[in-house]
């Protein structure tokens, strides 16, 4: 009896869940179409495209802006082959969307949104670095408020107990708000890579400040035993992504060379 109830149940949630494509413009023909295009002549309609590279033998090259020649200064506002023809493409096809009166889609995960001064998504870039300006400015009123208004120990140490917890988690906090502000700036695997490690780190030490401080656990060895099966967690998590950001990173820099080498 209660499995035909849960049988039942399921028929009706599956009935009940509309069907939702998370990033239908990718998908779209008319935009694959596009990219092939672009990737093949260099160009979007009238506009074509300095980053993108062709061999002697007409073989297409196409390296991350970071691997590139000129300084990283100079570098920032300027995207590579694959990025300019994503971006292009997709501004053209909304505006066919657009006027057929059809809403705006998601390509590769994201919205469309227009490039502001090399920025890829300005607001989230807004946000994240009010986010780290508030970030900063706690830490640094809680240094003062610990190490300058209130008595301090005979070794200058602070007489709160976990001034030293809360110090690490300020500097997690502003490096995970950074990286977020550069990866919604520009979208790489690199930049994506980090904000995605230092949030993960962030999130698993706000864990164990979390247990430490609500229990108030006080002794050396019981902090050992509850941050480190949390510590080696997030160090594999952080080590399973960045094996295959050094991974990318190499073929990149081989590519690179093959490249100077044509040249």
């Amino acid at each position: 009896m209660l499995d035909g109830w849960v049988c039942a149940f399921l028929l009706v949630l599956y009935c009940s869940v509309e069907v939702i494509d998370a990033s239908a413009g990718d998908a779209d023909p008319r935009y694959r179409v596009c990219i092939t295009q672009c990737q093949e002549t260099g160009c979007v309609a009238q506009r074509c495209f300095p980053n993108c590279k062709f061999s002697s033998d007409g073989e297409f090259i196409d390296r991350p802006w970071y691997m590139q020649q000129e300084p990283l200064y100079l570098q920032w506002k300027k995207w590579d082959c694959q990025s300019d023809c994503r971006y292009y493409c997709m501004l053209d096809r909304e505006k066919e969307r657009e006027s057929h009166n059809l809403g705006p889609v998601k390509y590769h995960g994201k919205w469309p949104f227009r490039r502001i001064y090399g920025m890829q998504e300005p607001a989230s870039v807004a946000f994240s670095a009010l986010n780290l300006a508030m970030h900063f400015h706690g830490w640094v009123s809680f240094f003062i408020l610990i190490y300058y208004k209130l008595p301090l120990k005979d070794g200058k140490k602070a007489y709160y107990e976990y001034a030293g917890l809360w110090h690490m988690y300020g500097l997690l906090s502003l490096n995970s708000w950074f990286w977020s502000a550069v990866f919604h700036s520009r979208d790489v695997d690199i930049t994506e890579k980090l904000d995605y490690s230092s949030a993960v780190v962030l999130l698993g030490y706000s864990l164990i400040l979390a247990i430490l401080r609500t229990f108030s656990i006080r002794d050396e060895a019981t902090r050992v035993m509850v941050a480190a099966p949390l510590i080696a967690f997030v160090t594999t998590h952080v080590m399973y992504i960045n094996f295959y950001l050094l991974d990318y990173v190499s073929l990149t820099y081989e590519g690179c060379k093959d490249w100077i080498w044509l040249e």
